[in-house]
């Protein structure tokens, strides 16, 4: 009944696929290919940017700023039908998406992850009144999915975002990082684990996984590594 009631969707094109296959449609898996939708080498080997020169070890962004984190990575560049995927996945109530997301997720940087060996998958907090106004939390339904394929657990109750923040889309790089800087807050009380890897849907500046990464930081993780769905060029 329940997949009658929410057939599988292909996120790129948001048509209904047949559930023996569910997951990227072929067509869109082609277009995909075609359009240079996916991150591939050459990166950034700070944030996981696509670099259009190959001699270059970072992009401008993690050339101009240090970070607090150590190491990104994403499996989609943030434009033409993955924008479109990752608006309906965060604001259109297409939750249906976040198994076949975080399969694409797993399968471009699934290696990556287990390099790195994080002891818990984090997702980024929405504060409590956008979360009641959305009814979900976009990364912590990737960070489920993920946990699912990889058997690293989920730490859902140790950060959490104090601060009610504008939308960081209608702000400059300045005023994120002043929106940003004290909205993050840890939980002690259940372990601080060594490694996390830090789960959003959309990398663009930095911002937002900077402010993450810093409190983690303070509150005892030695290290932060940020995985997204997409990310900005």
């Amino acid at each position: 009944m329940a997949i009658l009631l929410f057939p599988p969707r292909c996120p790129l094109c948001d048509r209904v696929v047949d559930v023996r296959f569910p997951g990227i449609c072929g067509s869109c898996r082609s277009m995909q290919e075609s359009l240079g939708l996916l991150v591939k080498e050459p990166a950034c080997k700070k944030c996981g940017k696509p670099l259009e020169d190959s001699t270059e070890e970072y992009c401008a962004d993690c050339r101009k700023k240090p970070h607090s984190f150590r190491q990104g990575r994403a499996a989609w560049i943030y434009r033409g039908p993955c924008k479109s995927a990752l608006y309906r996945f965060k604001y259109g109530n297409r939750r249906c998406y976040a198994p076949v997301l975080a399969q694409e997720l797993w399968k471009s940087c699934g290696g990556w992850v287990k390099r790195k060996a994080p002891d818990a998958i984090v997702p980024v907090p929405l504060h409590r009144k956008k979360q009641r106004e959305r009814g979900y939390n976009q990364a912590a339904l990737l960070s489920g999915e993920l946990s699912r394929l990889c058997g690293i657990p989920v730490r859902e109750d140790l950060l959490y975002r104090k601060v009610y923040t504008r939308p960081l889309k209608e702000l400059s790089e300045g005023q994120r990082h002043r929106e940003l800087k004290h909205a993050f807050r840890v939980h002690t009380r259940g372990g601080i684990p060594a490694r996390v890897l830090l789960v959003d849907d959309i990398y663009t500046t930095g911002s937002t996984t900077d402010a993450c990464a810093f409190a983690l930081c303070e509150a005892g993780v030695e290290e932060v590594y940020v995985l997204c769905m997409c990310i900005g060029r």
